[in-house]
């Protein structure tokens, strides 16, 4: 086994000791607005950049695959949610991710929902969200993205405007197809978001009729990209099953597994960590076999609960091509991305596994 990096396990150290306990004492959004900004600035030269990844970064060649046409050098990327503006893009291959999304992004600017957005649930290894998808706009966030697409592959995760209009159907249609469009020529893969717990009117595009006008609205647009679609883990397994058969007909490539879970107790908003942990994994599972049945045509990338390797290895033997996190990160540490890319070429090595993708779907 190979020996864990000293400055892992001192960073990992520094922000258990040191920096969560002070983040932790100050409002959640406003630490994570300035999160972002810091990483825009670390982002935003080489020099910092090189620093960043001489503290956090772990490559092997183990972890690498070639997925959609494109070389993921880990498994391990940045969930929609976090860079919703794409400010800190540049710094994600840094930190040690091996993909990022940005987004979600509507066609026109959202200020989000009112109230508190963000909240702690420490006791859960959650965070209770309730946004609004709050995004600059399709418009100017292409314009700003032309300067700074990040140089790891890169989803551009599309959502209608949370707004009264959009519950209209040709409305919201157009709403996705715009943002689409719009970012054809820097997106490196589309995610079509059905699934935001906290939008005016909604999951209505996860209902399968909605669906298939949004599935076949977007194969009409003859991509050069794949397109994913980002599940809610409070569907029923049917809806799901509609989802995936409509899915196969219209050139879709693949599933997230999944968004937050509105099934709580907790006030406004939806779940995410460890509360949405065993619906995510409990539908990942469901969509592999389903995949097998349409031989294995679909990449599934497995989110929620990701706090360790462990973890991360769980959803890929589940099937999961790849994973995606924030929560971890946020309740970790940035250095969490490390450990898990170290912990994995680990428990491959334990496994006699030469390469990650050898492990996906063997839990069964």
């Amino acid at each position: 086994m190979m020996a864990e990096p000293l400055r892992m396990r001192i960073s990992g150290r520094l922000y258990s000791g040191v920096v969560k306990p002070i983040y932790f004492k100050f409002d959640p959004e406003d630490v994570h607005n300035r999160l972002v900004s810091v990483g825009k600035v670390l982002g935003s030269n080489p020099i910092t950049r090189g620093l960043t990844s001489m503290a956090f970064e772990y490559n092997n060649p183990a972890l690498e695959q070639r997925i959609f046409g494109l070389h993921f050098r880990n498994p391990v990327g940045l969930s929609a949610g976090f860079d919703k503006n794409g400010d800190s893009a540049r710094i994600m291959r840094s930190v040690g991710f091996g993909f990022t999304e940005i987004g979600s992004i509507t066609a026109k600017p959202c200020a989000g929902n009112p109230g508190v957005r963000l909240k702690r649930l420490k006791e859960k290894r959650s965070i209770l969200v309730h946004m609004g998808l709050n995004n600059r706009g399709a418009g100017l966030l292409h314009e700003q993205l032309m300067d700074r697409k990040p140089d790891i592959p890169t989803i551009i995760s599309a959502a209608k405007t949370n707004c009264k209009e959009t519950t209209n159907p040709d409305v919201g249609l157009e709403d996705y197809l715009f943002t689409v469009r719009t970012f054809r020529d820097i997106a490196d893969v589309f995610e079509l978001n059905i699934s935001c717990p906290n939008a005016f009117g909604g999951q209505d595009f996860a209902d399968p009729r909605l669906f298939e006008r949004l599935a076949k609205g977007v194969n009409g647009l003859r991509l050069r990209q794949p397109v994913i679609v980002k599940l809610s883990p409070d569907l029923t397994k049917r809806n799901v099953d509609r989802i995936i058969e409509i899915s196969a007909r219209h050139g879709i490539s693949g599933f997230v597994c999944t968004n937050l879970t509105k099934r709580h107790d907790e006030g406004e908003g939806g779940l995410s960590g460890k509360a949405v942990e065993g619906r995510a994994n409990d539908l990942l599972s469901h969509v592999y076999k389903r995949n097998l049945e349409y031989r294995k045509r679909f990449v599934l990338i497995g989110v929620g609960g990701i706090f360790s390797a462990e973890d991360a290895y769980g959803k890929i033997k589940l099937g999961a091509n790849l994973v995606e996190l924030i929560t971890g990160m946020i309740y970790q540490g940035p250095q969490l991305i490390g450990e898990i890319n170290y912990g994995l070429a680990e428990l491959l090595e334990r496994d006699g596994y030469s390469n990650i993708g050898e492990a996906v779907g063997t839990a069964r």
